[in-house]
């Protein structure tokens, strides 16, 4: 039988020194990222997350941070999370098909200075390869919070964070606090300078 605390302690070891790495080699790659959602939202755009399964949900997550609040209470800011309206992301699977699901919806709300956050561990899904290929010609900015070497979305984006590891479990935690850190930086930002 499996010792529950050995398990534990073994894992939460991983996770830190996988997070000391980050810390220390995506720095500027977590400051860029911090620095385009701060424009984004200081000029009135909307912050636009997608991403598929666990990274689906973590799109969710940090677009809720961003419209009711992570630390302190503020005014809302413009998020949304693109896997979320059931209606949109099954028609559009049926009748254009799922490589579509993201890139309709950018192609339909994203405005010229929005950025689009995508989050995935492999960098190879289709639907987020087609959103950025979208967001791009449609004038949006674009980050990209990868593993796995980064996969085909590490070169098509303003921003590419690839955390160094394959375990897809891993980077769905780093990237969940990268978005936490950025987001605690726009809400800090918003704090000081208050409309």
């Amino acid at each position: 039988m499996a010792d529950i605390a050995r398990m534990s302690r073994s894992s939460l070891d991983s996770l830190s020194e996988l997070a000391r790495t980050v810390a220390e080699s995506l720095g500027g790659e977590i400051s860029a990222y911090g620095e385009f959602a701060r424009a984004t939202i200081e000029a009135g755009g909307r912050l636009l997350f997608c991403g598929n399964g666990g990274s689906a949900a973590d799109a969710q997550h940090l677009a809720a941070e961003y419209v009711v609040r992570l630390a302190r209470s503020r005014r809302p800011l413009a998020a949304l999370a693109l896997t979320t309206d059931t209606s949109v992301l099954t028609a559009s699977a049926n009748d254009l098909g799922y490589d579509q699901v993201f890139a309709r919806q950018v192609d339909a709300l994203g405005r010229p200075g929005d950025l689009l956050v995508l989050h995935s561990t492999s960098g190879e899904s289709e639907n987020l390869i087609q959103a950025a290929g979208t967001a791009t010609r449609a004038g949006l900015f674009t980050v990209a919070l990868l593993a796995r070497g980064g996969g085909r979305l590490r070169s098509m984006v303003d921003v590419a964070i690839v955390v160094p590891t394959d375990r897809a479990s891993r980077a769905q935690e780093i990237h969940l606090a990268i978005g936490h850190i950025v987001c605690g930086y726009v809400e800090e930002s918003i704090l000081e300078n208050p409309e």
